[in-house]
């Protein structure tokens, strides 16, 4: 009996938890189909007339396709540095336990914990000239991913034995190979997790490109919404499709890869 209780208070606390995002996503969907005076009242009842047009509009006059774009191609090379390099560093760290390694574990926790300095961070891109460019944001999610996916990766590291390692380098693997052919391919799990939270914080920033891009050419779907609130600030129509358009791709992504963020994440957890 009380087995059954208490999962009845788990079952109810979830659902409990799922109606505080469910509610205002249903909010913003069901005022996206509805006309300007049906959306003034911003509640959650479904509309009289579903009104698709409301997209159509965004589309046309929003620059939505720009800023996706723009979005995609940032979040996709942010995640391409900041994995590479993140998995490269932990193996070599985890594998190395020397003075010097044990100072650049020190100096990736510094920066798992320590907040950015915008100030200096835009002062650094001046001087390197790749303020403003895609570039610049590009290498600047990278550095601010790295940290978090090198903990992901060196916890992992501990699911794969040296040995492999010493037998690679007895058939002749160089560092390259040992790593891009042998340990990389091992490091699958982890890897599609690292690689899908990269993305997600990556598409979802609105601070930083804010500071570092000046130009509307290059603002992805975040910022968009944003420059879309100052144009319409009282057609709520409009500005709840194009939070919509903003949601989808993450929630699908995320609907679809759950299983794999969950398991790495648990891996690096328990085995690390």
């Amino acid at each position: 009996m009380l087995k059954k209780v208490t999962r009845a208070l788990r079952i109810t606390a979830g659902w409990a938890g799922s109606l505080v995002v469910l509610i205002p996503f249903w909010i913003v969907l069901v005022n996206s189909l509805k006309s300007k005076g049906e959306s003034n009242a911003m509640n959650f009842l479904p509309p009289t007339g579903l009104q698709f047009e409301n997209y159509a509009t965004v589309f046309r006059d929003g620059n939505v396709l720009r800023s996706f774009f723009n979005s995609s191609l940032i979040a996709a090379f942010c995640v391409l540095i900041g994995i590479v390099v993140s998995a490269m560093a932990a193996f070599v760290i985890y594998r190395n336990r020397k003075r010097f390694h044990k100072v650049c574990f020190y100096l990736f926790f510094l920066g798992l914990i320590a907040p950015i300095n915008y100030i200096t961070t835009i002062r650094m891109m001046q001087v390197l000239r790749v303020i403003n460019t895609y570039q610049g944001i590009i290498l600047l999610y990278g550095a601010m991913a790295i940290p978090f996916a090198f903990f992901l990766f060196y916890n992992f590291m501990a699911t794969i034995p040296g040995e492999i390692d010493e037998a690679a380098i007895i058939d002749g693997a160089h560092t390259g190979q040992l790593f891009f052919r042998v340990v990389f391919p091992l490091l699958k799990p982890v890897t599609i997790t690292a690689s899908l939270l990269t993305f997600i914080s990556a598409w979802n920033d609105f601070i930083t490109p804010l500071y570092v891009l000046n130009r509307s050419a290059r603002w992805g779907m975040i910022i968009s919404v944003y420059n879309y609130w100052g144009t319409y600030t009282h057609q709520w129509h409009l500005i709840c499709a194009v939070i919509v358009l903003t949601l989808l791709p993450i929630l699908a992504i995320y609907v679809v890869s759950q299983k794999y963020i969950i398991a790495g994440m648990t891996s690096g957890a328990i085995k690390g």
